[in-house]
């Protein structure tokens, strides 16, 4: 993956965002009922259950960081950023929530998901608040109105939609007519990941006072990205260190997940790919499925689309006037994102 250079390292940039957005996401729990926002606090590893206080890993913030980092692009304070960025990061944390119950997910961040520690219904209700909150938080801004509701929405619909294309995906088969194809997967990811990014940088540039062009071009970089994303934690789920990812080793694979290098290594047809169906059609441990896929080219497919994604990226900023110093930080965290331990 090609470098991509700036004055301030990409966690340095996470870091002075979430300290400028935490007092208001903690402000914006707060306002929900105690039970529910208990049941959030513990979501964002603020607090273990019964809201006694804990010191748990929390999520890296990207989406808030794009939604300041937004702001700054259109030459505003990263402030004017905030209200977008803590409606991003409660719909982000809320697809959590409603995701973990759908996958059966027992644990995140090496702890009990919220439908593990409080129950599946209580742990709905607490998604739901959080949606309910980001809409709240975002019709109270002056300056975003009814444009602002209307890229939340766009983005939370195209969520929506991605999220049940990969539900019906683990249903059809891995051969034939019917099986996912890896133009299938790029349209599940980017409504599944890249929208809500996509939408955080919009929203921030757009409550920045940016003009239309701007607000969508980083609309459309933090789709690539969110597609750049979905694949390298694919790779990752793969052959990642379990001691970096915090996942068992080819645990994606152990539990037949139709991930990009799969279906790539699939689309390729080789000496490998019936042996690597049936493999992948039967009970056994993934060791030889991982190195079947890496042989066919899947895992070499999935880098050159993530670095397809990153050059798409880089277009769309580069089709717009963006403030230098932001553009930095933008490109500074997506080298970050999309390299991570690869």
């Amino acid at each position: 993956m090609t470098a991509l250079t700036s004055a301030v390292a990409a966690p340095e940039v996470l870091d002075r965002c979430r300290a400028l957005v935490r007092p208001a996401l903690r402000k914006a729990v707060g306002r929900m009922h105690p039970w529910v926002a208990e049941m959030a606090a513990y979501s964002f590893g603020w607090c273990e259950v019964g809201g006694g206080p804990a010191v748990a890993p929390g999520g890296k913030g990207v989406r808030q960081a794009l939604a300041v980092l937004g702001a700054e692009a259109a030459g505003a304070s990263g402030r004017a950023g905030v209200p977008a960025a803590v409606a991003a990061e409660l719909v982000h944390a809320f697809s959590l929530l409603h995701d973990d119950i759908m996958d059966g997910d027992a644990a995140r961040r090496r702890r009990p998901t919220v439908w593990k520690a409080y129950g599946t219904g209580p742990a709905v209700l607490a998604g739901d608040a959080l949606f309910a909150q980001a809409v709240e938080t975002l019709a109270a801004t002056p300056t975003g109105g009814p444009a602002a509701l209307r890229l939340l929405s766009g983005a939370l619909g195209d969520l929506v939609r991605g999220q049940a294309d990969d539900l019906l995906f683990a249903s059809r088969p891995w051969t034939g007519p019917r099986r996912v194809r890896p133009d299938a997967y790029r349209t599940m990811a980017e409504h599944k990941t890249g929208a809500l990014l996509g939408c955080a940088a919009a929203l921030g540039a757009l409550l920045g006072g940016a003009p239309p062009a701007t607000v969508t071009a980083l609309d459309r970089a933090g789709r690539h990205l969110g597609v750049a994303f979905q694949i390298v934690d694919d790779v990752l789920g793969v052959w990642g260190d379990p001691a970096v990812t915090g996942k068992p080793v080819h645990g994606d694979l152990r539990e037949r997940k139709k991930t990009f290098p799969v279906l790539a290594a699939l689309d390729s047809p080789g000496p490998a790919t019936g042996r690597l169906v049936a493999l992948l059609e039967s009970a056994e441990e993934p060791e030889e499925a991982a190195a079947l896929i890496d042989e066919a080219g899947g895992r070499a497919a999935a880098l050159d689309e993530a670095r397809r994604r990153v050059t798409a990226v880089d277009s769309a900023l580069a089709d717009v006037p963006i403030v230098s110093g932001a553009a930095a930080d933008l490109r500074s965290l997506l080298d970050f994102l999309v390299r991570r331990d690869l």
